[in-house]
């Protein structure tokens, strides 16, 4: 298969919405490490705007791109320990 179909798209976007939604950024980090976190944050809220929006002009791999992208800044971050994911390891490649 070399489309990118509704169903696939509503996988990724449906990951990436519970994987927004489950990141905490932890209340002990240090200034650098919140501003990181925040920085990294803002990034997948970003790059998951852009997603929805590449998704409504029907540009699907560009929309699946972007959603992989946004999950890709939260498990960044959930690796590094700046975000407080609760050690789910199916959202994200930790533990």
């Amino acid at each position: 298969m070399k489309e990118v179909t509704d169903e696939k798209l509503d996988k990724y976007f449906a990951l990436t919405k519970e994987a927004l939604a489950k990141v905490k950024i932890p209340e002990n980090l240090n200034g650098k490490d919140k501003n990181i976190a925040e920085d990294f944050l803002q990034m997948a809220k970003s790059y998951y705007s852009d997603a929805k929006h590449f998704r409504e002009k029907g540009d699907y791999p560009t929309a699946l791109a972007a959603a992989s992208y946004a999950h890709a800044w939260l498990d960044a971050g959930a690796r590094q320990g700046i975000f407080d994911v609760d050690h789910d390891s199916r959202l994200f490649t930790v533990d």
